[in-house]
């Protein structure tokens, strides 16, 4: 059976978004604003893609810690399109902890914070007195540092070049590369530079780093992210007007004999204008019809790269800061999500984000617990002789797409060959890792395609930009 949303006067256009991660909630909330009909299918049974929560106890938990930047505008705009940013605030100024257990004279402790000086001496002075590298390897960063201001991000040639190899030509040790390339890296692509693509790397710190003073300073959700992502984005979708149908996963998507695009759900068919597939790229590439993108496999080049969140319950506080990131350690980022969870009881809950996890994804959690665990001990003075309420990991095996040198040329851009089909994703052509940031853009940018090819004008304040 064929179904068409009821039209209401003087609004043309039907949409189908498929996918209710934040590009699919961005591109339908996008469409909705400009006056289209819009229907959202999502096959989970909420919104909200791989940055969701649930509920373990009287817990609530992230399913891994996510974090955003001052430079990232299009994911600053959903917030306050869906009425979350103060839910999700920014540090006044960048300052990360970064603890290093790994020398012989014991822990010692760093940090990574700017001034309100002009790029590049609004980092100079925290670098100057960064006690995690010589004094020739702070030197030697600073040169590359101008010489990755130089770069283009949009080069196609930089795409092919691995991030180590550019850093070791500008002098970079193994130790400046583990103790702060890597360290900001490793977070923010979910690889480590001999795995990450030049592009890919020298946009994300051009534009956190080196763009201007406060680009870098660092938000994170105060809530669960399901608050932010679900529950707010919903009453935002159903304000708008947009039909969200859950548990409605798209089967098919074809023309029909009228010419319409139709997309089968739930034993449907629904018929639209327009489509925007919003789902990753695999399953992108089992919806597409056939000649709508050139080379349709490529999709299937796009690797996948794992993180791996290990959650701790303590019986008393041990960490007194909001996070850190930690050096000579398999421990990466340590955050405190006591208040955002609900714990009750007293004691503290800290969460582990553990990306580029590849030979940690599929550890049984018995065998993560005997190594995390006498890590956090290493770190935090406080943990030893604490008692551990709860231990858990949770797995996101295809957490993000992988950054790899070549990865460019796979990523296809919003339009398609057929009118009226689309393409979101943080894997899509956004110039950006696979971020928060990347998917919103991602559905700004396909919907804003849709809506000119429809001859219809809505101007959203980050279109030119993104």
């Amino acid at each position: 059976m064929t179904r068409s949303m009821p039209a209401r006067p003087g609004v043309p256009g039907h949409a189908v978004v498929v996918g209710g991660g934040l590009a699919g909630v961005t591109a339908a909330l996008q469409l909705a604003d400009a006056g289209m009909r819009v229907t959202l299918l999502e096959g989970r049974p909420r919104l909200g893609g791989l940055a969701f929560s649930f509920r373990r106890g009287d817990l609530t938990v992230d399913n891994g810690q996510h974090v955003y930047l001052r430079c990232c505008t299009a994911y600053r705009w959903f917030l306050e399109r869906v009425e979350g940013a103060a839910l999700a605030p920014l540090q006044s100024r960048l300052d990360v902890p970064v603890l290093d257990v790994g020398r012989a004279a014991g822990p010692r402790l760093g940090r990574l914070r700017r001034t309100a000086l002009p790029v590049p001496l609004h980092l100079a002075a925290s670098l100057a007195t960064y006690p995690h590298l010589s004094f020739a390897e702070r030197a030697s960063v600073g040169r590359a540092a101008l010489a990755l201001k130089k770069l283009d991000p949009a080069d196609p040639a930089l795409d092919g070049v691995d991030f180590a190899t550019w850093l070791g030509r500008h002098g970079q040790s193994p130790r400046t590369i583990e103790a702060l390339w890597d360290l900001v890296g490793v977070a923010t692509l979910n690889a480590t530079a001999p795995n990450a693509s030049l592009g890919l790397a020298a946009m994300v710190f051009k534009t956190g780093l080196l763009s201007e003073p406060g680009a870098a300073d660092i938000g994170w959700a105060h809530v669960p992210l399901g608050e932010l992502h679900d529950t707010l984005a919903r009453k935002a979708l159903d304000s708008a007007g947009v039909r969200t149908e859950l548990r409605t996963r798209a089967g098919s998507i074809s023309r029909s004999t009228e010419g319409d695009w139709e997309v089968e759900a739930a034993g449907e068919r629904i018929a639209a204008d327009t489509v925007v597939l919003a789902v990753p790229q695999r399953e992108t590439h089992g919806l597409l019809p056939e000649g709508v993108i050139d080379t349709p496999d490529r999709l299937l080049d796009i690797g996948t790269a794992p993180i791996l969140n290990v959650h701790v319950v303590y019986d008393r506080k041990v960490l007194r800061r909001p996070f850190f990131a930690a050096l000579g350690s398999p421990v990466q980022w340590v955050f405190d999500r006591t208040e955002s969870s609900g714990l009750k009881g007293g004691g503290q809950y800290l969460a582990l984000s553990q990306s580029a996890a590849q030979d940690e994804i599929d550890a049984p959690v018995a065998e993560l617990r005997e190594r995390y665990l006498p890590e956090l001990e290493r770190l935090l003075p406080a943990a030893r002789g604490a008692g551990v309420r709860d231990f858990f990991v949770t797995r996101e095996r295809t957490a993000t797409f992988a950054p790899t040198p070549g990865v460019g040329r796979l990523r296809p851009g919003a339009r398609t060959h057929a009118p009226g089909l689309y393409l979101a994703g943080a894997w899509t052509a956004t110039g950006w890792p696979a971020t928060m940031e990347g998917a919103v853009r991602s559905g700004i940018t396909a919907a804003g395609a849709a809506l000119s090819e429809l001859g219809r004008v809505h101007e959203h304040p980050l279109q030119e930009a993104v």
